[in-house]
């Protein structure tokens, strides 16, 4: 694998740092973080439609650019560095991974085609009150009826659930355990019965919510794929996801490193810069290798992903579980280097220390992925 980025990669990642210098700035995520949506309409149509990054990863057959998943780690890192506001994750790395892997001719076409022209956001919902990533966690049931099927049941931590046209529920047949009989459903927000609520979050740069379904009636052309078969097309979807959220996590390690360093060479104590102590080049030094790292293992991951190979779900397990220390590690360090002032609300500091934490969470944690790279390689 070569993982230099190629002059094309280059260039999109130029003009994503430079668009997100413009648009998620300090005042403008920390103004997104207050409004009750949590990020800009204004903003999230600039990126969707005009520069197009909502179909990166959009087949070009349904509107697309029909990129890979390497050049998505480039815009998650250049993302995560600068705290964007806005449903990127949850509509591209989320609900599209989702409709490629299992949608149907159909529900690609329409479904893709709106995300890919920024008239639609979309979520997958999977996750419900009993805290568990995987196919044991879901308790939701769809019954079959004449014509289709009957939804019920809660989810929880829906990421821009609150604020998504298109949800992709995860409900499994009455009587069944494990990764059997989990089906995936495409269902519009505004479908009768289907209710949302917005959860208090440690992290307002990353809205969730709680998705309710009281008997809500999906079509039989709402399925994705063969009814009984939708774990494994979530789990290859969760698997895609991570690759992405490890990369997010690097662009914003990177970030805490940076503000770490220059604030270390600005800041003087007892005549000396602080960055010329051996305690604090130590910390900066630490920080330094796991952001790099971390790099590495985003984009090894990326590469497995961008050539769909069966290690995929191996490398994203490795990519979360690193990354997700090394970021929260890295933002931790961040807010002890600069000391008192790192503590406030006015500094940036905390907004990626509650990002670092969120991020850890989503998706399952470093353990719950360590564990899973344990039974892959059978230890």
């Amino acid at each position: 694998m070569n993982f230099a980025l190629d002059e094309e990669q280059e260039r999109l990642r130029a003009t994503a740092r430079a668009f997100l210098a413009e648009c998620s700035a300090s005042p403008q995520v920390r103004a997104a973080m207050e409004t009750e949506l949590g990020w800009d309409r204004a903003v999230w149509r600039r990126i969707a439609a005009e520069l197009g990054w909502a179909a990166v990863i959009v087949p070009e057959a349904y509107g697309g650019l029909g990129l890979g998943h390497v050049e998505l780690a480039v815009l998650m890192e250049e993302m995560g560095a600068a705290l964007l506001c806005a449903p990127f994750f949850s509509t591209v790395c989320l609900a599209t991974n989702a409709l490629v892997a299992g949608g149907s001719e159909e529900q690609k076409r329409d479904a893709l085609a709106r995300i890919a022209a920024g008239d639609a956001v979309a979520t997958v919902a999977w996750t419900e009150p009993n805290g568990r990533w995987d196919a044991a966690g879901i308790e939701a049931t769809a019954r079959r009826e004449a014509g289709g099927f009957v939804l019920t049941g809660r989810k929880t931590f829906v990421v821009d659930g609150h604020a998504a046209d298109l949800i992709v529920v995860a409900a499994r047949r009455d009587g069944s355990r494990g990764e059997t009989g989990v089906s995936l459903f495409l269902v519009p927000a505004d479908t009768p019965g289907l209710r949302r609520r917005v959860l208090g979050t440690m992290d307002r740069t990353r809205r969730q919510a709680e998705v309710t379904l009281d008997g809500v009636r999906a079509p039989a052309a709402a399925l994705l794929g063969e009814e009984g078969d939708g774990w494994r097309i979530l789990a290859k979807a969760l698997a895609l996801a991570a690759v992405g959220l490890s990369a997010e996590q690097v662009g914003g390690a990177q970030r805490c490193l940076d503000m770490a360093v220059d604030y270390a060479k600005q800041r003087v104590q007892f005549g000396r810069p602080i960055g010329s102590f051996q305690a604090i080049k130590h910390k900066c030094a630490n920080m330094l290798v796991q952001v790099e790292s971390a790099r590495s293992a985003a984009y090894f991951a990326a590469c497995t992903a961008a050539e769909d190979g069966d290690d995929l779900p191996l490398a994203a397990s490795l990519a979360k579980a690193y990354c997700s220390d090394a970021y929260f590690r890295c933002a931790a360090e961040n807010v002890q280097i600069h000391g008192g002032i790192g503590f406030t609300w006015e500094h940036d500091a905390h907004l990626y220390l509650k990002r670092a934490k969120s991020s850890e969470t989503l998706l399952g944690d470093a353990s719950h992925h360590r564990e899973r790279v344990a039974q892959r390689i059978g230890l």
